[in-house]
């Protein structure tokens, strides 16, 4: 005899954060504050910061919330090269912003440094790397020529 008895299926796990090495948790974490305009989690140091994005993060208390963004100090951090060579990217972030040009100058005066290699033959995104290497890009249209 057949068990007609319902199997529940979990549910599929939620992105809760997303956490960058680096060599001081605190620098990086303001760095991508003031790029993103996401305030500090309360008790972020050194060692763990975290980034509250807008509606907050997961937690049991806010389901609906968003994934977050943090970051955590290693001793042996190596800053990673790319596109190639002994420490690769790994992974890196991508910031929509539109108008590049127009958001350049504020990615820039946080700390940002344009990226030598720029792969992009069509302008729809540009390569830099944060305070600590990691490259990341932002997306959108370039109005500038070249």
């Amino acid at each position: 005899m057949a068990d007609d008895t319902a199997v529940p299926i979990p549910p599929k796990p939620l992105l809760d954060l997303v956490i960058l090495d680096c060599p001081d948790a605190l620098e990086l974490a303001r760095f991508y504050s003031e790029v993103l305009g996401w305030p500090l989690e309360d008790g972020s140091d050194r060692d763990w910061s975290t980034l509250v994005p807008p509606g907050g993060g997961l937690s049991p208390e806010n389901p609906d919330g968003r994934p977050a963004l943090a970051f955590q100090r290693i001793d042996d951090f190596e800053t990673p090269t790319w596109p190639g060579g002994a420490h690769p990217q790994q992974f890196h972030l991508d910031l929509w912003a539109g108008d590049i040009d127009a958001a350049e100058p504020a990615v820039l005066a946080a700390g940002a440094r344009v990226h030598d290699h720029q792969p992009s033959e069509t302008g729809t995104f540009r390569v830099y790397t944060d305070p600590a290497g990691h490259p990341f890009c932002l997306i959108g249209r370039a109005t500038k020529a070249g």
